[in-house]
């Protein structure tokens, strides 16, 4: 493959992962709904049946909802893992109640979940869907006392990757927050 070649493939590869257009429909002449999928809907109804299954230990309903292979990723202090726990049944509900103060479809794929308790808890759920299964799921628990945490030991909270020209292929950069 020449290099042009690989970078129309990339554009094509990334052009594939834009959310598609959706359909604006006009509820009053100055009035116009947000652009919401029916997909969207279910998805959100997907996430919102999970959060009502959970304090009443619904676990045939939860299971239900879930994909068995779960992709779980967690960012946050070790000990605040309180869904993956529930979601295990290494613990009960009770633990940590996770009562969202929002619930946002964000795409056809995921829908984001967030609450606080106080000044001191905050979390937020990224839910990925795909069937009607939740396939994926991203925590986000306090990761402002894990930054803090790496700011006492003088730990780097950003990295950037170098970058490489590999046989005059530029390959985008990376940046992460850790």
């Amino acid at each position: 493959l020449s290099p042009n070649t690989s970078v129309a493939f990339f554009a094509t590869s990334l052009h594939s992962l834009l959310p598609k257009p959706k359909k604006i429909k006009k509820m009053a002449a100055k009035d116009v709904e947000s652009p919401v999928s029916e997909l969207e809907i279910e998805n959100k109804a997907t996430v919102d049946a999970l959060y009502k299954a959970l304090p009443s230990g619904e676990t045939k309903m939860v299971a239900g909802l879930l994909a068995s292979d779960l992709e779980w990723w967690f960012h946050g202090p070790q000990n605040c893992q309180y869904m993956m726990r529930v979601l295990t049944g290494e613990s009960g509900h009770g633990e940590f109640r996770f009562e969202p103060r929002g619930i946002t479809a964000i795409d056809d794929g995921r829908v984001i979940a967030e609450g606080w308790e106080g000044a001191q808890v905050y979390w937020v759920h990224v839910w990925t869907l795909k069937d009607g299964l939740i396939t994926q799921f991203r925590e986000y628990f306090n990761t402002w006392l894990t930054v803090t945490e790496l700011r006492l030991h003088d730990i780097p909270t950003v990295w950037q990757s170098q970058p490489r020209d590999l046989v005059n292929r530029s390959l985008p950069g990376l940046v992460l927050a850790i």
